[in-house]
């Protein structure tokens, strides 16, 4: 990562902080922290912190780091000065001591509990806020060459998606598990630098929308609900697709036409000044009207980036408003416990003119 990109985070990031009122910014190890700085701290009880001064742009940050690890972090001294600190010192006051004795914090949701419970003791005069509530995550707005990025890996999940529907993954008389294993074994061949997850469910069990794929054997004439995704480049891909094993009965096809044009309404949604709650509500209702409100049992969406789930969440309660830059899932789904689910997953990205899909396999029902 350059010294470039992550100055320019940093910018953007102290800029909206600023926007909300906000004094100091505080990230404990995890993806926030590795945005910020290139570092990926190991994840231990010794905390990785990131500490950075809204008001003070000629202050550069401080990197908080044990004194041992230091020698895996690479010095950039234009961006961030290193601290070290060892085991009889008190990280949390050397936090402390960095942040303005009054003002709001807007605190990384990795931080551990009891390093903000101790930090609320040192510094009482602060106020200490959920950074991810505040500005909608620290890396909810995406630069272009970051939603460049998160297409490309949805492109390399729709080959995959492909194959599914084209029959090209053998289904019948395979566990779950073996599908999901073959799954994971093509995101790699057609690009992918790792896996970060596969769901395979398959008959009753695509009812459950995280199911973990078990040695249940498919069968014909039934409903396989395939989720996944990986990482190139350091941005995930994350797309749904349902095949059914033969001929779908027409209940199942009522069922999924209500869900396509559910999801094709929730993407229309997705427009620069409209809210996210706008987006759930879109899928929400088109469901409710073709009577299958009570089977959508989870929100419309999430963020993604460097993590598959990420800020924003799209859900109905969620008023901010959907921004430029932002990336995110658009997967409304119908559950009915006990035979069969489905779902429609498509990666949306944000840009000036609305929104635009990052996955572009087929989203009919194919039959295989």
């Amino acid at each position: 990562m350059t010294n470039d990109v992550l100055r320019e985070r940093w910018n953007r990031v102290r800029h909206r902080a600023a926007g909300a009122d906000a004094d100091a910014i505080l990230l404990a190890g995890g993806p926030d922290l590795a945005y910020l700085t290139g570092y990926e701290a190991m994840p231990l009880e010794r905390i990785t912190a990131f500490v950075g001064l809204i008001g003070e742009a000629e202050k550069p940050p401080w990197l908080i780091v044990p004194t041992f690890e230091i020698p895996r972090v690479q010095p950039r001294p234009e961006l961030y000065e290193i601290l070290g600190w060892d085991d009889t010192t008190d990280p949390v006051e050397v936090i402390a001591h960095r942040l303005p004795e009054t003002g709001t914090v807007l605190v990384s949701d990795d931080l551990w509990a009891m390093h903000v419970i101790n930090l609320g003791m040192r510094a009482p005069r602060l106020s200490l806020e959920p950074l991810g509530d505040t500005l909608g995550g620290l890396r909810s707005i995406k630069a272009p060459t970051e939603l460049a990025a998160i297409a490309a890996a949805g492109a390399l999940a729709d080959q995959v998606a492909r194959q599914l529907q084209d029959g090209a993954i053998p289904l019948v008389g395979r566990s779950e598990a073996a599908v999901a294993a073959d799954i994971a074994a093509r995101l790699l061949t057609v690009g992918h630098d790792s896996v970060e997850f596969v769901i395979v469910a398959s008959g009753p069990n695509s009812a459950s929308p995280h199911h973990h794929p078990g040695e249940r054997v498919i069968e014909p004439g039934e409903m396989v609900l395939c989720d996944f995704g990986g990482k190139l480049d350091g941005y995930c891909s994350d797309t749904t697709r349902c095949v059914w094993t033969g001929r779908p009965p027409d209940e199942v096809r009522a069922a999924y036409d209500a869900l396509h044009t559910a999801q094709e309404s929730a993407v229309r949604a997705v427009q620069s000044g409209n809210r996210l709650c706008d987006v759930d509500w879109a899928a929400r209702n088109a469901l409710r009207t073709a009577g299958y409100g009570e089977y959508f049992i989870h929100r419309t969406g999430h963020g993604i980036g460097t993590e598959v789930h990420e800020h924003p969440y799209i859900t109905e309660h969620n008023t901010a408003p959907i921004e430029i830059g932002h990336a995110f899932s658009v997967e409304p789904g119908i559950y009915l416990p006990g035979r069969w689910g489905m779902r429609i997953e498509d990666i949306v990205v944000v840009k000036p003119d609305g929104g635009h899909r990052c996955n572009n396999a087929s989203r009919e029902l194919a039959e295989v």
